[in-house]
Order: C-alpha cells, then structure tokens, then sequence
C-alpha cells in the first residue's frame, strides 16, 4: 500500500501472530484498527516469516508486519484500544512470548517519547533490537527516524545480526480490506 503520509503523526503498530491462520489474523486485525474512529490506514508493510524468539521451544514460525495510521488517538487511548481488539479476536495471554493468534504492539509515534509504566513505553524499548519489527518498518520507512537513538530505521536494521533469526519475505501481496 503506497500512500503518502505524514510519518511524524503516524503510529507505528507492530503485528504478528502464529495460531490458527497468522495471515488472516494481521488482515484481519489492520481492517478492525482502520474501522475505530480516529484511525486511518496510510502504510503497511509486506508479511514476513519469523523464527519464534524466546518464549517455549515448540511453536509456528511467526507472521509479523507492521502498520502506519495516521490517528487523532492520545498514545494510551491508542493501546487501550490494541488490547481491546486483541481481546476480542482471541488472544490469551498464557506464556510470555508464547504462541498467539495476535499480538499488537505499539512501537511508535513520530518523534513522541513516553515513558507510563507499566503499559507505554514510546517508542517501544525493544524494537530496535528486533529483526521482525526493524526489517518490515525499515521497508515501508527506512528514513523514520527514533527519536532518542536518532538513528533511521534503515541504520537500525543494519545494525542487527541476522545470525541465528529466521527471516522470510513472503511473496504474497497483503490487501487489507478498508
């Protein structure tokens, strides 16, 4: 989906599933973010397949992306309403970082930097260190810049070892329906 956005007001929402049908999930979970009053779908990425990081030795290979909206949302309104459609399409939280049929992680904003623990961290505290987050966001924005490492995601995402992550592209286009 290539749409021109303003990528300082964007959120940057990071998807990802391995239960059931991982593909259907993401799509299914950006059409109900993009049906909530005030968010609107300006970009997201291609799936990609990831080897499972931590978490229990058995499980699927995750699909992640990770999706631009453009919203009128505050940040913790924002992730209130992840986890409200996480809830309602299923997603149990058993096992730290075991498998899910969806999991929304919000990992940006523009140049925003929160710190409301124990639920908003922006820009997520993590991301940059994650192959799956890094890789989706750098090809949809590869300039996005974060806003305390002030380094692109482009630059994140090469410094990350590729050593020991599976990481797939898939080749099938991802409509989502809106």
């Amino acid at each position: 989906m290539a749409k021109t956005f303003d990528l300082n007001r964007a959120a940057i929402i990071g998807l990802g599933a391995n239960l059931e049908n991982p593909l259907e999930m993401i799509r299914e979970a950006v059409k109900r973010l993009n049906e909530l009053p005030g968010m609107r779908l300006a970009a997201m990425s291609s799936i990609y397949l990831t080897e499972p990081q931590g978490g229990p030795e058995e499980q699927n290979w995750y699909h992640n992306a990770v999706a631009f909206f453009e919203t009128s949302l505050a940040p913790v309104r924002l992730l209130r309403s992840l986890m409200i459609t996480e809830k309602a399409m299923g997603r149990k939280r058993l096992v730290r970082w075991g498998p899910r049929v969806i999991d929304m992680d919000f990992l940006a904003k523009g140049d925003l930097v929160v710190e409301a623990p124990p639920e908003l961290f922006l820009p997520h505290p993590r991301m940059h260190e994650r192959l799956f987050v890094m890789a989706p966001l750098a090809e949809v924005a590869p300039g996005w810049r974060h806003p305390i490492l002030n380094q692109t995601a482009a630059e994140l995402l090469a410094r990350i070892p590729s050593e020991g992550q599976g990481l797939k592209k898939l080749e099938e286009e991802v409509s989502i329906p809106c």
